[in-house]
């Protein structure tokens, strides 16, 4: 399952990145026209509204989840947020999966 987070960790990343930066590089940190745009038509504002509702839903798991299981830096995902849930949630499971595995090791359950 590692190797399936980690691709999604970069795929949560390169895809959004990929739409942002070059809209970056032509507009600068432009927050007014970003919320503009963001919300300039239905179809827009209800992907946002799915995209926010999703980062809280990954950082009330990744708290919950990450202090049941004393995972250490979660700090991780959850500043990788500011790419997107897209990018957060693979990396935490990532994480939580390598925190198990190690767990396991340490148990001397193979």
């Amino acid at each position: 399952m590692q190797v399936i987070y980690l691709f999604f960790c970069f795929a949560g990343a390169a895809l959004p990145l990929s739409q942002f930066v070059p809209w970056l590089a032509a507009h600068s940190l432009d927050v007014p026209l970003l919320l503009q745009q963001a919300t300039a038509d239905s179809i827009a504002a209800f992907a946002w509204a799915d995209v926010l509702v999703s980062g809280l839903v990954v950082i009330v798991f990744v708290i919950a989840e990450g202090r049941r299981l004393a995972i250490p830096r979660l700090w991780l995902p959850l500043c990788s947020l500011a790419v997107g849930p897209s990018l957060a949630l693979p990396l935490f499971l990532l994480l939580r999966e390598r925190h198990l595995a190690a767990a396991r090791l340490e148990a001397g359950v193979a």
